[in-house]
């Protein structure tokens, strides 16, 4: 043999080649073994991976033979048996591939891969009890067992540095490995980066076709995506894997949600509250959809049930002050106001009892103590939840000047022609979903929800480039057609969320800062501005405990700042696309709600139906804070209510400054 592969250097090679193959990079993995078989024909460890090789490119005839060729000769290497069974089980040839790997297993019990391919093939076959019988125990065989195990439970207690090291540690050593590949999805799905997460799962799930742990994280990062329909489906298909495990109902329940399927999605929680009766978030989250539904009694009960099982648990406090119409108890109050002096559990707790006292102390008029309340409670939210309003007034100056007539005039007839879109832009709680169940009270009109789409695009864009923060600017590379393809990627994506109507509302208040973005995708679509007046519309939205999204609602001054944004943004958008928004103010809707509904529904091209004065007797879920106020007719006691806490807020006003100048008092 020459010098180059002398045995120590053709050990390195083939190495190398199987590295590259557990990595995915199956093409060079082909190209390095099949010139380490020209120097050495026959070698049985290059030949199994070759095979293993082909398979993973979906060559089958070829892997099957190089398999079977190799098998004849080595019949006890196990691992090309394993692969073999997995390339008949890839060809449909079930019954084939559980003979191969049943050899295996009864001579190499402890074989990891082998029970791998054992459940895949037992669930082809729809052997599900058995096929969960085989997954536990490619765990209970898995060499890094107790280094998973370590990196999934700091994943648990929120110590992602920690998890993170352990399973790239793994990855390093075998980078096909399926647990850790599947942790690694989870980390980057908290860190906001779906895609990622999918590109690991799809990696996984070249090496085990139906493992569970995969396919239920791959069902949240197509859910992260907007892919609802995929999602569902994944989602189902963990439930057929494992129907006694409560996270793949739960699964099922977060994806029926976005699908706005909420009664699929109250069946689907119900079902993990039966297998896990003790879970208290399980109460919590069946309270949150039976309120989306308007059952009201049922959710209070919920929420009750939650705090049955935990009377410390503090979201289930809120929740129940979320309902609006809730008047906590003496008793109650007293509760929470021991749990705040003896059992605060962490910030997030602690801060959701100072905003369900602040609702329980404005219920009685004591407006002092009540803001007292919210204050602590934004206090300690903002601990945790951190917001730059430098940046995002940096990020709203540069999206005005990107965003210009030029922009505009340039790009004149590109984006999707489809008119059925109307976009609901604003600030939070500043009459969005009032707005909403208006338009969806016509017979033209699907009424959705907060959609992430939009964003989720702008992300990508951000995305572009290192630091994540190339939007606008990335924007301006893409082509009319790209455009086009981007405005019918949203059609898309949103069209499992529609009906027969043939428009439909996207209420997600913050896209007011990606006006420009939808019209250059969208250029026919309808664009409403919800706005209030900035008093009563920002001390609404700090007095709300947000789960998420809404992190420049924690402290008056960024509320301010952030609200100041949103006017020039807006002032913009009415000078470089001018008729395009229309404005429609709270107060003025209240007061004189025929006159500017018949407006709104001019500007969206809709006849007047006078379903729209009834909004509130439309019946369709809402998953918003306003869900009961939508429910009553329309009331004015909430414009100028502000001013009850008049000297607390001076701190927004100042922010606020001559922008308070533009609406009436």
């Amino acid at each position: 043999m020459s010098a180059p592969h002398a045995p120590a250097a053709f050990e390195e090679s083939r190495r190398r080649a199987h590295a590259a193959l557990r990595a995915g990079q199956a093409a060079t993995a082909e190209r390095a073994l099949r010139q380490l078989l020209q120097h050495s024909p026959g070698d049985a460890n290059c030949e199994w991976l070759l095979g293993a090789a082909l398979l993973d490119q979906e060559q089958l005839p070829e892997s099957i033979a190089t398999l079977e060729r190799l098998l004849e000769r080595t019949p006890d290497l196990a691992d090309a048996r394993v692969d073999l069974a997995r390339a008949y089980r890839r060809d449909s040839r079930f019954e084939q591939a559980r003979t191969q790997v049943r050899r295996v297993l009864e001579k190499t019990p402890h074989h990891h891969r082998a029970w791998l391919a054992y459940g895949d093939v037992l669930v082809d076959l729809e052997q599900y009890p058995d096929a969960q019988v085989a997954f536990e125990r490619a765990r209970l065989t898995d060499s890094y067992r107790q280094r998973t195990e370590e990196a999934t439970a700091a994943l648990v207690a929120d110590d992602r540095k920690k998890s993170e090291a352990l399973f790239r540690e793994i990855l390093t050593r075998d980078a096909a490995h399926v647990a850790a590949l599947a942790g690694l999805a989870a980390l980057s799905l908290a860190a906001d980066v779906p895609r990622d997460a999918e590109r690991l799962l799809r990696h996984a799930l070249k090496q085990s076709a139906h493992s569970p742990l995969a396919w239920r994280g791959l069902a949240q990062a197509l859910l992260a995506q907007g892919r609802l329909e995929e999602a569902l489906a994944a989602a189902h298909h963990g439930v057929r894997l494992e129907p006694k495990n409560p996270h793949s109902w739960i699964t099922i329940a977060g994806v029926s949600t976005r699908l706005m399927r909420q009664d699929d999605a109250l069946t689907a929680y119900q079902q993990a509250a039966q297998l896990q009766p003790p879970d208290v978030r399980l109460r919590l989250s069946i309270g949150h959809v039976q309120k989306t539904l308007g059952k009201r009694p049922e959710s209070e009960a919920s929420y009750k049930a939650a705090l049955e099982l935990d009377p410390g648990f503090a979201e289930a406090y809120w929740s129940l002050a979320d309902l609006k119409n809730y008047s906590f108890s003496a008793a109650e109050v007293a509760t929470m106001e021991q749990l705040l002096a003896s059992d605060k559990r962490g910030r997030t707790n602690e801060a959701q009892l100072h905003f369900a006292l602040g609702r329980a102390c404005e219920q009685h008029q004591q407006y002092p103590q009540a803001f007292a309340h919210y204050a602590q409670g934004n206090a300690l939210k903002r601990l945790d939840t951190p917001f730059d309003i430098e940046h995002f007034e940096r990020r709203s100056a540069r999206i005005r000047a990107f965003f210009d007539e030029t922009f505009f005039a340039a790009r004149a007839g590109a984006g999707d022609p489809n008119a059925a879109p109307i976009f609901i832009v604003g600030l939070p709680r500043s009459g969005s979903t009032l707005v909403e169940q208006i338009l969806a009270s016509h017979s033209r009109v699907e009424g959705t929800m907060e959609l992430p789409n939009i964003v989720a695009l702008a992300n990508e864009f951000d995305d572009l480039v290192p630091g994540r923060d190339g939007y606008p600017e990335t924007l301006r590379g893409a082509s009319g057609a790209q455009l086009a393809a981007l405005g019918a990627r949203y059609l898309a994506q949103t069209a499992p969320l529609r009906g027969g109507r043939e428009r439909f509302t996207d209420k997600l208040p913050n896209n007011f800062s990606h006006v420009g973005l939808i019209h250059a995708i969208l250029p026919h679509a309808t664009i409403i501005d919800a706005r209030r007046h900035p008093m009563d519309s920002c001390f609404s939205t700090f007095k709300q405990h947000f789960a998420q999204g809404q992190a420049f609602s924690y402290d008056l001054q960024d509320l301010g700042r952030y609200y100041r944004c949103y006017l020039a943004l807006m002032d913009h958008w009415d000078c470089v696309l001018p008729g395009k928004v229309l404005h429609l103010q709270y107060e003025e809707l209240v007061r004189d709600p025929e006159t500017h509904i018949r407006r709104l529904l001019a500007h969206c091209g809709l006849p007047f139906e006078a379903a729209c004065l009834a909004f509130h007797e439309t019946k369709r879920s809402v998953r918003t804070a306003s869900a009961e106020q939508v429910r009553q007719p329309l009331y004015t006691s909430g414009v100028g209510y502000w001013r009850h806490f008049a000297a607390e807020l001076e701190p927004l006003g100042h922010a606020l400054g001559d922008s308070l100048q533009r609406f009436a008092d």
